[in-house]
C-alpha cells in the first residue's frame, strides 16, 4: 500500500508466425507495458499487421465525423458487440460519411453566402439615406466621381460654386458625400476636397440605393441564418441517430489500430519476434500460461534477471542495471486510497524505489481540509453537490474529484459538529451571545493558553491562541512524518548512515529547539545548554550529511512549520466573511418591508460567494500544505507512467 507495485522486466519471444495470437492475448489481458524497441544489429523494427493502414483511415475519418457533430464522450446504455459492429461498420461508416459530407459542404456554402453578405451590408451602411443607385456611381469618361467623408462643419456646397454651377452632391447625416463634378474641374475640386479633409470611401460595386438593399441583404441574412439553424437541427438528428454508433466504432477501430501497429515496438527478424516490457509481479504467472497456451508453447516468456530497469535500443537480451526511474510505476492502493492517486499524479508518481505518499495524503488532505472550513452548513451543501456532481458525470477524473471532495466534506462536517458551526452562526451560546440552538450552552473544560478558556463546542474566535499552537503541533507531526518517510527512502537506496545525517538530523534539530525553549520558559530549569548542544549536534550531522548548503536552509524548518498556522487563519477568515453576510441580512430583515428580500438576497448570494471560496481556499491551503511543507521533506517523484498495453472497452464487447 506504501510503495507502488512490484514490477518485472520480462522477455517475449517466439515464431513470427505467432505474432497475430501473442498480440491478441497481451493486448485482451492489458498489465504488459511495453517498450519500444529502437533497432539493433541482429533485429528490426517491425511492420504493421495487414488492414492497419485501412483501419487508420476509417479511424481519421471518423474521429472529423464527431468532430463536426460536435459529439461528446459519454456513458453509454450498453456496449456493442464487437463482431456484429464490425460486419456493419463498413456500410453504415459510408452512409454516415456521405451524409455529413453533403451537410459540411451545405453549412460552407451558406456560411460563405452570409460572409458575403455581412460584408456587402458592411459596404453600404455609410451611404443610407443617400437617394442614388450605386450603378451611377462608376463608368463615366466626362465625369468624376468622389465618393466618402469630409470634416464637419465645412460648407462644401458653396465652395463648388465658386469653382463650377456643374455639379450634384448628395448627403447624409453620417457625413458621407457623393459628387459627380465633370473632369475638367477634377483638379480644382480634388484640392477643395483635401482642404476639407476628404477621406475617400468607396461605393461599393453592387447595384441598386443603399436603403432597398439594406432591406434585400437584411432580409437575406435572416434567411441564411434560419438555413443555418435548419441544418444545426439537421445535424443535431444525426448526431442523435448515429452516437452510439459513432462511439463504438471509434473504440472498435481504436482498438484494431492499436494492435495492428503494435509491432512497430517489436524487435523482429525473418522468422522471430521479441518484445520487452514490464508487468506487475503478480500478474506474471498469467500472461506467461496464457500466451503459452495460445501459442501451443512455440511463443516464450521469461523474466530478465538482474534488471531493475532497462534502457530502449540495443540488441535483446543486452540488459544491465540501470536507474530505476525506467520502471514505469502503477499505484497500489486500496479502493478508499484511490481516489487520491489523482492528487499524486498532480505532483508526479513516485520512483520504483520511494514510499507512495497517496496514503498519507488520504488521511492528512481531508483533515487539514475539515479543520480549515470546520461548518455544518458548509459541509452539507457541499457533500450535496459532490454527491450529485459524482452522479452525473461520469470519468475517472471526475470520479476521482468528487469523491475527494466527499471525503473532505465529511471532515468539515465532523469539525463542524466540533466547532458547532452552521453558516458562520454558533449554535452553542457564550455568556451574553446566544447560539443558534436554545438552551445550548457551551461547556467550560480546561483553561487554554493566555487565559483563553477551551469549551465543547470549540468556539474558534475565542480560542484563537490555543488554537494556533495545536495547528504547530499537527504541522510538526506531519512534517515529522515527511522526515521519517524520508528517512525509509533514504535507507533503501543510499544506506543507514546517510539516511541518518539527513533525515534524523533535522528532528534531532527541532528536539534541540524544543528543550531550549522549555528551558527558557523555566518550564525544565537549567536544560537550556543541553538543548544548545542538541542543536549543535544537529547542525554537525546536517553539514556531515548535506554540506554547508545545509545551514542556509536551517530556517526553512521554523517557516514549514509556521506555515500550518494557515489551518487556522484560513477558516477564521472563512468564519469573518460569513459573518459579515449574516450580520448585513439580519440588519436588512430587522428593517422590515421590501428589505426582507433584501435581506433573503444577501444573505443567499453571499453565502453562495462563500460556499465557492470554501472550495477553493482549503484546498489550495490543504494542497499546499502537501506538496511544499510534507513533500519536501522526502518526496522525489518523476516515476514513469505505467501504460499497459490494451484498452478499456467503455462501449464495445467482445
Amino acid at each position: 500500500m506504501l510503495k507502488p507495485k512490484q514490477m518485472s522486466k520480462v522477455l517475449v519471444v517466439g515464431h513470427k508466425g505467432m505474432i497475430e495470437p501473442t498480440i491478441e492475448t497481451l493486448h485482451e489481458l492489458h498489465v504488459m507495458h511495453i517498450e519500444e524497441y529502437s533497432g539493433g544489429d541482429h533485429f528490426k523494427i517491425g511492420k504493421p499487421l495487414a488492414g492497419a493502414e485501412q483501419d487508420s483511415k476509417k479511424l481519421l475519418k471518423l474521429r472529423s465525423i464527431a468532430s463536426f457533430l460536435g459529439l461528446a464522450k459519454s456513458y453509454p446504455s450498453g456496449p456493442v458487440n464487437a463482431e456484429r459492429l464490425s460486419s456493419e461498420l463498413e456500410e453504415k461508416l459510408e452512409a454516415l460519411d456521405s451524409d455529413v459530407s453533403e451537410k459540411l459542404e451545405r453549412k460552407l456554402s451558406i456560411e460563405a453566402d452570409l460572409k458575403d453578405v455581412e460584408t456587402k451590408i458592411h459596404e453600404i451602411e455609410p451611404f443610407l439615406g443617400i437617394p442614388i443607385n450605386f450603378d451611377l456611381c462608376r463608368g463615366y469618361d466626362s465625369l468624376h466621381v468622389f465618393s466618402g467623408t469630409i470634416k464637419k462643419g465645412m460648407d462644401l456646397e458653396s465652395k463648388l460654386r465658386d469653382i463650377t454651377s456643374e455639379y450634384l452632391l448628395f448627403t447624409n447625416s453620417t457625413g458621407i458625400i457623393i459628387l459627380f463634378i465633370p473632369v475638367t474641374h477634377g483638379t480644382e475640386v480634388s484640392d477643395l476636397l483635401t482642404e476639407c479633409e476628404f477621406s475617400e470611401v468607396r461605393a461599393p460595386d453592387i447595384s441598386g440605393t443603399p436603403d432597398a438593399l439594406q432591406i434585400d441583404l437584411g432580409a437575406r441574412r435572416d434567411s441564411l441564418a434560419r438555413d443555418i439553424e435548419s441544418l444545426a437541427s439537421e445535424v443535431d438528428s444525426i448526431k442523435s441517430q448515429y452516437k452510439e454508433f459513432i462511439l463504438a466504432s471509434e473504440e472498435f477501430l481504436t482498438i484494431e489500430t492499436q494492435k495492428k501497429e503494435a509491432p512497430l515496438v517489436f524487435a523482429t527478424s525473418d522468422h522471430a519476434f521479441a518484445i520487452e516490457g514490464w508487468v506487475p509481479d503478480d500478474e506474471f504467472e498469467t500472461v506467461r500460461s496464457r500466451v503459452e497456451e495460445v501459442t501451443d508453447g512455440r511463443v516464450y516468456v521469461t523474466k530478465i534477471d538482474g534488471a531493475v530497469g532497462g534502457g530502449n535500443g540495443g540488441d535483446i537480451g543486452d540488459h544491465g542495471d540501470c536507474d530505476d526511474s525506467t520502471v514505469p510505476i502503477e499505484f497500489d492502493n486500496p479502493g478508499i486510497v484511490k481516489p487520491f492517486e489523482a492528487v499524486t499524479n498532480l505532483y508526479s508518481r513516485p520512483r520504483y524505489h520511494e514510499i507512495d505518499p497517496t496514503t498519507f495524503i488520504f488521511i492528512a488532505f481531508p483533515l487539514f481540509y475539515g479543520m480549515i472550513l470546520g461548518d455544518i452548513g458548509y459541509a452539507l451543501i457541499l457533500l450535496a453537490i459532490s454527491l450529485y456532481g459524482r452522479s452525473k458525470l461520469h470519468g475517472e477524473g471526475w470520479n476521482s474529484l468528487f469523491t475527494v471532495l466527499i471525503y473532505c466534506n465529511i471532515s468539515t462536517l465532523v469539525f463542524g459538529i466540533l466547532y458547532a458551526e452552521f453558516l458562520g452562526f454558533p449554535l452553542a451560546g457564550l455568556p451574553g451571545h446566544p447560539g443558534l440552538i436554545p438552551g445550548w450552552h457551551t461547556i467550560e473544560i480546561m483553561q487554554g493558553l493566555g487565559g483563553e478558556m477551551i469549551t465543547y463546542p470549540i468556539h474558534r474566535t475565542h480560542a484563537v491562541l490555543t488554537l494556533l499552537v495545536v495547528t504547530l503541533i499537527v504541522g510538526m507531526a506531519h512534517i515529522n512524518l515527511g522526515f521519517i518517510t524520508g528517512f525509509s527512502n533514504i535507507l533503501k537506496t543510499h544506506g543507514l548512515k546517510a539516511a541518518i545525517l539527513e533525515k534524523v538530523s533535522w528532528m534531532v534539530l527541532q528536539l534541540g529547539a524544543i528543550i531550549m525553549l522549555l528551558g527558557a520558559m523555566d518550564i525544565i530549569p537549567g536544560i537550556l545548554p543541553v538543548g544548545a548542544g542538541v542543536l549543535v549536534l544537529a547542525v554537525i550531522m546536517m553539514i556531515a550529511g548535506e554540506g554547508a548548503v545545509a545551514v542556509i536552509e536551517l530556517p526553512s524548518i521554523l517557516s514549514n512549520v509556521l506555515s500550518y498556522s494557515r489551518l487556522l487563519a484560513v477558516g477564521l477568515s472563512s468564519i469573518g466573511i460569513a459573518s459579515a453576510v449574516n450580520l448585513m441580512a439580519g440588519i436588512l430583515m430587522d428593517s422590515g418591508g421590501l428589505l426582507v428580500v433584501g435581506a433573503a438576497v444577501v444573505f443567499i448570494l453571499g453565502h453562495g460567494i462563500n460556499t465557492a471560496l470554501s472550495v477553493i481556499a482549503p484546498g489550495l491551503h490543504a494542497l499546499r500544505l502537501q506538496y511544499v511543507e510534507f513533500f519536501g521533506k522526502f518526496y522525489e517523484g518523476g516515476g514513469r507512467i505505467y501504460n499497459p498495453f490494451g484498452y478499456k472497452r467503455i462501449y464495445t464487447e467482445e
